[in-house]
């Protein structure tokens, strides 16, 4: 090898470029694959110092060529020559740089295949963006999100997505695109947004263009985002169109979402068996304030007894949203409740049972009024059919607002159309009186 690098070194510049074309075809088709590695790296090394950038370009890009049209077979082999060549032609990258880009792509597919999520999404985050189309750009940082989604390293991927998203509009493929969307749904639900991402994966598990299995699963991602989703008016719209979705009915989750859309009662075998579906991040843990710590103990006389929990609070986000479910179905049921009666039902110490309620109340999530003295948590018999509705937990606190339904204007609507029908028959009546008109009679 090094004999015919010499020769070459000899040779007029307008005879190199066929020469070292010739070796890489040459080494690429060799029987005997144990020195290939070597001599390419030799090769590469010789063309990057010692000719001009001219025929290196040339050279490089029929090496790469055929690295990418599978001249060598062996998987192992095929990374170890792209990973060296990457590492002799990265000091140099502006003088190389589509060569090293397309290197780089390989290099992520290779380790795409081995499932090596993040050390191929690092392949792809050096690729040099400057000679890109935006397009090109926009897949890019679609495939890095999906990789880095893959090892749940969300974080990293809400940055690539935001790059993402300033370049949406730059592609009008439609394969593109819906991978952009699930990427959507999926950094919602790991930022545990979750009520932004039932809608997103509900919307994607309707288009025709995604496998009947993949929407099957986007459908059931949306049921559990929807389950741990905050309380309000939003949440409930989405549980209701997920409760009436005919393709619903045949998810393992149908059993749980249909008792938080009717307010049944949730128990803990239930709870057990959706939990073992959930992912890590939808386990996230929940800090109990030290405020709600010392209100779940005050005047906790009943915590002695055996049968009486001593949780303080919920520990996750399915725990929370359980809990609230509960509580607002209980009020459904009874009149009233106390402390002790009501942590039995939650899995609480009474004082922690109370604290849920009270913060519950305050805001606006559960219609009601607290009785310390006799320790009992009374529920408005007065309150709407679905005020309460669908309004169990997901993580932080949620201000209520109540939602302005314009029922003001349509009963409004409705007095003024009596108004009119009356006027009118006053005036076919008066009418009738004077002989002007004459009445149908009335067939006995």
């Amino acid at each position: 090898m090094d004999s015919r690098l010499t020769q070459f070194a000899a040779l007029n510049q307008k005879d190199k470029a066929p020469a070292y074309l010739s070796l890489v075809s040459e080494i690429l088709t060799r029987q005997d694959q144990s020195l290939i590695a070597l001599d390419l790296h030799t090769l590469v090394e010789t063309v990057v110092q010692d000719v001009g950038i001219v025929v290196g370009r040339q050279v490089l890009s029929e090496l790469v060529r055929n690295l990418g049209t599978g001249s060598i077979s062996d998987h192992n082999l095929r990374k170890r020559i792209v990973k060296e060549t990457l590492n002799t032609l990265q000091p140099r990258i502006v003088s190389y740089e589509e060569q090293v880009n397309s290197l780089r792509f390989q290099l992520a597919d290779l380790l795409e295949t081995e499932e090596e999520w993040s050390e191929a999404a690092r392949v792809l985050m050096g690729i040099s963006s400057r000679s890109l189309p935006d397009e090109e750009k926009f897949r890019v940082n679609i495939r890095i999100v999906r990789l880095l989604l893959e090892d749940e390293d969300s974080v990293q991927a809400e940055t690539y997505y935001n790059r993402a998203a300033s370049l949406s509009n730059s592609t009008s493929d439609r394969e593109t695109q819906l991978q952009f969307k699930l990427c959507q749904a999926r950094i919602s639900d790991y930022a545990r947004k979750f009520l932004e991402a039932a809608m997103r994966y509900h919307e994607l598990s309707w288009l025709a263009e995604i496998d009947e299995e993949e929407r099957k699963e986007m459908l059931s991602a949306a049921v559990t985002c929807a389950v741990l989703a905050p309380a309000g008016p939003n949440r409930s719209r989405v549980l209701a169109s997920l409760y009436r979705d005919e393709r619903s009915a045949d998810l393992p989750s149908y059993n749980i979402l249909s008792k938080m859309f009717l307010d049944h009662i949730l128990r803990p075998a239930e709870i057990r068996t959706f939990e073992e579906r959930l992912r890590p991040h939808q386990l996230a843990k929940i800090a109990i304030s030290s405020n709600d710590q010392l209100a779940s103990t005050i005047d906790d006389d009943d915590s002695a007894e055996p049968s009486t929990s001593t949780r303080r609070g919920p520990s996750t986000v399915l725990d929370r949203a359980v809990m609230e479910h509960n509580l607002l179905a209980s009020s459904k049921i009874y009149n009233n409740i106390t402390f002790r009666g009501l942590g039995a039902l939650l899995d609480l110490a009474p004082g922690a049972a109370e604290t849920m309620a009270r913060k519950m109340i305050e805001q606006g999530r559960l219609k009601g009024s607290i009785d310390q003295v006799d320790k009992l948590i009374w529920f408005d018999a007065a309150r709407e059919e679905d005020d309460a509705q669908g309004k169990a937990g997901g993580l932080g606190d949620v201000e209520q607002t109540n939602e302005d339904t314009g029922a003001s204007f349509t009963k409004r609507w409705d007095l003024q159309i009596r108004m009119t029908a009356a006027n009118v028959e006053t005036i076919v009546q008066h009418l009738a009186e004077k002989g002007f008109v004459q009445q149908p009679a009335v067939a006995a």
